[in-house]
């Protein structure tokens, strides 16, 4: 199959970015958006994911390091940036040295500060196109039935605070604070245990790495 060049992947005549970042200014939750940490990385991002500017996917990949959701508690991977843990190339096994073990048959596109992760379909569950959630209550991967495109909407402008009604506590804003660049919160007891919540666990950060430890030994 034929590799396509980061010149035949960026699209200028119908480039995706200009429409993100409406569904981002117009959306009512919080985001910020990350400089890429150097400037090769986007265009060597869109090249390991051989994804087009057309899709929103890849215009996140080559216009951004990546974007931080709701005050820090979702960040949305693109060409790896400060304050962002990897980028969506170290995550998925696109590059060396590996930060995290990939998965197959996933692309993992998001994290949260709950030690949750959203996964891209690509193999996996049938390949539907999909973004699966790892939810940290349950310990397994669970449709969202949305495509990438949806998941950025839902990230701009969805309820997250309904979504993420059980992880969280009074001043979860605030303790956000406490969480260094690859870190995530601990809960303890752990959310997938009765006692376990977001008001009545109490949480202390660990390396992300931990969190996605939970992922990788499930598989």
């Amino acid at each position: 199959m034929h590799t396509l060049t980061v010149d035949e992947l960026v699209d200028k005549d119908n480039h995706a970015w200009e429409e993100v970042r409406n569904i981002l200014k117009e959306g009512r939750n919080s985001h910020q958006i990350v400089s890429a940490e150097s400037e090769s990385a986007p265009g060597d991002t869109l090249y390991r994911l051989q994804v087009s500017t057309k899709s929103y996917l890849g215009t996140v990949a080559y216009e951004t390091g990546g974007i931080v959701f709701d005050y820090g508690w979702i960040t949305l991977l693109g060409a790896g940036g400060s304050g962002i843990f990897g980028s969506l190339t170290s995550w998925n096994g696109l590059q060396e040295p590996e930060s995290v073990p990939a998965l197959e048959g996933m692309l993992m596109v998001a994290y949260d500060a709950a030690g949750g992760f959203f996964g891209l379909d690509i193999g996996k569950f049938e390949r539907s196109g999909h973004i699966y959630y790892f939810a940290p209550d349950a310990l397994e991967w669970e449709s969202t039935e949305l495509a990438y495109s949806g998941f950025l909407s839902w990230l701009a402008e969805g309820d997250l605070g309904l979504f993420y009604q059980t992880f969280r506590w009074n001043g979860w804003q605030e303790d956000m604070e406490q969480l260094q660049p690859g870190e995530v919160f601990a809960y303890y007891p752990p959310l997938w245990t009765q006692e376990g919540g977001g008001e009545t666990s109490s949480k202390s950060p660990i390396d992300i790495t931990k969190a996605w430890q939970a992922v990788v030994d499930k598989e």
